[in-house]
Order: structure tokens, then sequence, then C-alpha cells
């Protein structure tokens, strides 16, 4: 298992990151999401010991990483592979083909894992495609490869379907499927709310860096004027109504369970409505739906299948959201 103990990190005065505890275990998939900023490459990058924190403690198996001899150990046990990712120039497979060279890995035994991780993305028609030629989702495609020639205990992915079209990101977290069954503990950071709840076993959220008391759905930065009692703030372009005993910068939520799904305004003194058309509907199937719904910005509401059902929603639908002034937390 790899875990992270009471980790901070600063660049500069400028704390970025302060987890008190994170663990991603074999066969298991870990979803960490939150809005752009939120710290999660910087705890990806940390948990790959390929940045070291300014404090607290990284450990592999239960032993903490302090010796050059384990961190060489956990550098070949977890890999990492960033949003942006780095090619070398020349052919796909030599790039797969790369870090099994440097790990002396025999030319037969090499050659066989450059194979399985291309035929694993369906990358087997670009092997020897010289990498200047590729998109951007295909490097990421062809960096998965490469790390999972490594056979890696543990494979850390940062935004791995941003790149991605809907096909080739729906196969990508089928995959994510077939490795977490093979024992491998994956993690991945996102900001596609619905896939992470989709396929993860577990979701930790971010905001600022540090965990989430709510998830990062419906966040926002605002200013709270000072007074008392209900007040207005600027959510993005939304107008929001708040009750809350703080004033200055503050994050604010929106639960998605708190959310009141009509097709007409509603008689309530809940003074937060907003109409709106729905973009998409993701059925969980376990009788919840969640609905993303454009009303100035995206707001995600989350309803029973029985109430999609009687509201008769589907995507277009024009629908009403109500949001109590006390259901909005501030933090």
């Amino acid at each position: 298992m790899l875990s992270a103990r009471d980790v901070e990190h600063y660049y500069g005065r400028r704390r970025v990151l302060e987890v008190p505890e994170i663990s991603v275990r074999p066969g298991e998939v870990l979803a960490v999401v939150g809005p752009n900023g939120s710290g999660k490459s910087t705890l990806l990058r940390i948990l790959a010991c390929v940045e070291r924190p300014s404090r607290g403690t990284i450990a592999w198996r239960g032993q903490p990483v302090k010796s050059a001899a384990q961190l060489k150990e956990i550098r070949r046990r977890v890999t990492l592979v960033e949003q942006h990712p780095w090619l070398f120039r020349g052919k796909v497979k030599d790039n797969v083909r790369f870090p099994l060279e440097l790990r002396r890995v025999g030319a037969a035994e090499a050659e066989r894992r450059v194979a399985d991780s291309l035929a694993m993305l369906s990358l087997e028609g670009l092997a020897g495609r010289d990498t200047r030629e590729l998109s951007q989702g295909e490097i990421q495609k062809v960096a998965i490869a490469r790390a999972l020639a490594c056979d890696p205990e543990i494979l850390l992915l940062d935004e791995p379907a941003s790149a991605a079209d809907p096909r080739s990101a729906a196969a990508l977290y089928r995959l994510l499927d077939q490795l977490r069954a093979r024992g491998i503990g994956l993690c991945l950071a996102s900001h596609q709310l619905e896939e992470a709840y989709r396929w993860a076993d577990r979701v930790v959220a971010l905001a600022e860096g540090r965990p989430s008391p709510v998830t990062p759905e419906n966040l926002f930065r605002t200013e709270i004027p000072e007074g008392s009692g209900p007040r207005r703030v600027q959510a993005g372009p939304l107008e929001l109504y708040v009750l809350t005993d703080r004033s200055g910068p503050a994050t604010v939520a929106i639960p998605p369970e708190d959310i009141v799904v009509s097709t007409e305004p509603l008689h309530s003194s809940a003074r937060n409505q907003f109409t709106g058309r729905v973009l998409r509907i993701s059925d969980d199937g376990r009788g919840r739906v969640t609905l993303t719904v454009d009303v100035g910005t995206e707001l995600v509401a989350r309803i029973t299948k029985q109430a999609l059902d009687e509201l008769d929603l589907t995507v277009g639908s024009p629908v009403v959201l109500t949001v109590k002034t006390m259901a909005v937390r501030v933090f």
C-alpha cells in the first residue's frame, strides 16, 4: 500500500497542499477530484516521490520512505502518468520500450511487454509511428502504455481522459476496471466528477489543497460581505443567498442532494431559484440519477430515478433548481 500522512507542501510561502492522510490500496481505484488549482497534480507527484513534500511522510508497504534504496524501490513500483506527458522523438514502440531498457529488462521480455501494453490501449497500429505525428489524446495513451509496460503495483494518472473523445474515455475507464481486477492500485486525478463516481471505489475531494467536507460539485469562490442574516454573494455568474457568520473570501458549495428539481417555479421560502436546461443525465444503476444543468454555469443535482421518471426529464428539458439558504455550505 502507498500512503501519505500529515503532508504539507509550499511554493514559497504559499501553502498549496495540506492532507492529513491518504492511501492507495492494491486492487482499488481512488479518485482525487477538485477544480483546477486544488492541488490534485501536486498530490500525485508527491505520492510518486517525484516531488518531496515540505512536511510529512510517504510510506510504502507501511514503511516510511527515507533512504535512497527505498526511494529507488518505490519509483520502480509506483508509476505516474502526468496530464501532459513527454515523449521522445522517434517511434511509439521505442518510447514504450525506453524505461525497460533503463531497468535492464531482457530483449525478449521487453518486446512482449511493449506489445502487450500497446494492445491494452489499442495502439498496435501506431507502434511504428513517429511521436511528432500523434494527437494529444494519442500521446496520453502512449504514456499510459509506457507506464503499464513497467508492470507497476500502483499507477497514478493525472487527468487521463482530459484529451480523449467520449469513446476513448469509456475504453480507458474499462481498462482501469481490468487493471483493478488484476490487483493494481490506481489513483486518478480528475475534474470529471460523473466518471469519478462511476468508476472509483473511493473519492477524495480537494479544495484549495485540503480535503473538502463536500464534493467539488457546485463549488465556487466568492467574497462574503459583512453583515448579519442571509447575505447575497456572487458565485460565478450566479447570485446566491447564504447564511453564515463569516465575511471576506470564502468557498461556497451547493450539495447536489440539497437541490430540489422541478419543472415549474416552486412557491417556497427558498431564496435561491435558478432556471436552466438539462445537459446530461447519468444513472448510477442504484436508483440515483445525476443531472447536470446549465443555469448560466453548470450545476449538478442528484435525485432518485423515480423522481426523474415522474418529472419526465430528458436532455434538453427546461427545469427549475431550488436551494434553501441554509443548505448552502460556506468554508
